[in-house]
């Protein structure tokens, strides 16, 4: 479910189907009666298990750094569609939306695409019209058969493969990693982050029919800490940027800023931009995610940590920075997750854990989770504004995770009026 899509489509009489619909045919339909939009667009696509809204947000503020002007398409929402749809950090409003809406009606979309794929057309809709510079773009799962594989990029991203959708995208780590590794196109670079072998197997022998070029961080690019910060070398463009200072916290973040430094190299060359080192950091030091180690409040944070992998990087994350502190969780998770793996993970680190219910058909319920905790001190909560608004003790860390559909949630329960 994207939160307000239905209010658009029945006010525009646009019809769409709530399912997951992998395959091309559909989009490629709908985009050639509305002259192709996504043929206009300079894009940067990601695909990967964990890391793409860092990657692509770390990517978005160097650029705008830059001055160009930036346009991103990421999902699921923070609140609502709006959000999914922005330039340079401001969300689509509605009288765009409305607009974009008519448009779709008159070409005669109506009935004929998933949720998902119109969303994806109306994002390279608005993009063209609005004559952005270039399109961060990521697809919402897996990639060869993901609807936001229409475009030719200028450069691919693939920050991390997992095992995820599995029902959809395989078992393995290898046919996972054949569906990311659909992105990659002919003769255009694609830049990798830290995969497991077998996967890292797969992602090469694409690169190699594609004849794209492979940039391996570790091998091609790397980041260090120092004294002053972090420092990023490219070892194949001869390029080190001292004194990086990132908000994002956590090991995987240096990971992902790497990567959005050497995609941004890329950007800049088709773009005929002269990359600033002073602009780099500043971008880096001004990146920040809704959702990634969040701090909302005194105490409170949101991260959207929700398979084991990324929920690996949440608890490392606890681990560095908040030693000796009592750690306190707020869970909602979709039954389709390993729910059981991210738990004993969770149960390492947590002292208390609370459950609550996503309004998501997905979504596994609070009683079941309860269930399955071994926690020892575990309940359901019933009130969450209550909760998520007390006064958390100096002592104690209470983090929200799970599901980027449970930080939707309560957003929305603390800030009705947004």
């Amino acid at each position: 479910m994207i939160p307000l899509l239905e209010h658009y489509k029945e006010r525009w009489h646009v019809q769409s189907e709530r399912v997951i619909k992998p395959g091309l045919a559909a989009i490629v339909q709908a985009l050639e009666r509305l002259n192709n939009p996504q043929n206009a667009l300079s894009v940067v696509h990601l695909a990967g298990t964990n890391g793409k809204g860092s990657t692509l947000t770390f990517v978005e503020q160097i650029a705008r750094q830059h001055g160009l002007k930036v346009g991103k398409f990421m999902s699921p929402c923070i609140v609502d569609m709006h959000d999914q749809l922005q330039i340079n950090g401001l969300p689509i409003v509605s009288e765009q939306l409305d607009e974009l809406f008519q448009q779709l009606a008159k070409a005669g979309l109506s009935g004929k695409l998933t949720d998902f794929e119109l969303l994806t057309v109306i994002a390279f809709l608005y993009f063209q019209q609005q004559k952005v510079d270039v399109v961060l773009l990521e697809a919402g799962m897996g990639g060869r058969e993901d609807s936001t594989n229409v475009v030719e990029p200028i450069v691919s991203i693939i920050p991390s493969i997992a095992l995820e959708h599995t029902n959809f995208l395989g078992t393995t780590l290898t046919s996972i990693a054949h569906h990311k590794a659909g992105i990659i196109k002919k003769n255009k670079p694609v830049i990798i982050g830290f995969l497991p072998e077998e996967a890292e197997q797969v992602i090469e022998e694409e690169a190699l029919k594609q004849q794209a070029p492979l940039l391996k961080l570790g091998r091609d690019f790397e980041v260090h800490q120092t004294e002053r910060g972090e420092m990023y070398e490219n070892v194949a463009k001869q390029i080190v940027i001292p004194a990086l200072n990132r908000q994002l916290l956590g090991h995987h973040q240096a990971q992902n800023m790497a990567l959005a430094i050497t995609a941004f190299f890329e950007v800049a060359k088709v773009l005929n931009v002269t990359p600033v080192l002073s602009k780099i950091q500043a971008g880096v030091q001004t990146t920040t995610v809704p959702g990634r180690f969040e701090q909302v409040s005194p105490n409170l944070y949101f991260d959207g940590a929700h398979n084991p992998a990324s929920i690996g990087m949440l608890v490392n994350t606890i681990k560095q920075h908040f030693p000796g502190k009592r750690i306190e969780f707020v869970l909602g998770i979709l039954a389709d997750k390993d729910v059981a793996a991210i738990l004993r993970m969770l149960e390492e680190v947590g002292d208390a854990f609370y459950f609550m219910d996503i309004d998501n058909e997905r979504a596994m319920k609070a009683t079941q989770l309860l269930q399955i905790s071994r926690a020892k001190e575990k309940e359901i909560i019933e009130d969450e504004q209550s909760f998520l608004k007390e006064k958390i003790p100096s002592q104690t860390v209470r983090i929200v995770t799970g599901s980027l559909y449970l930080l939707s949630d309560i957003r929305l329960k603390l800030n009705p009026n947004n």
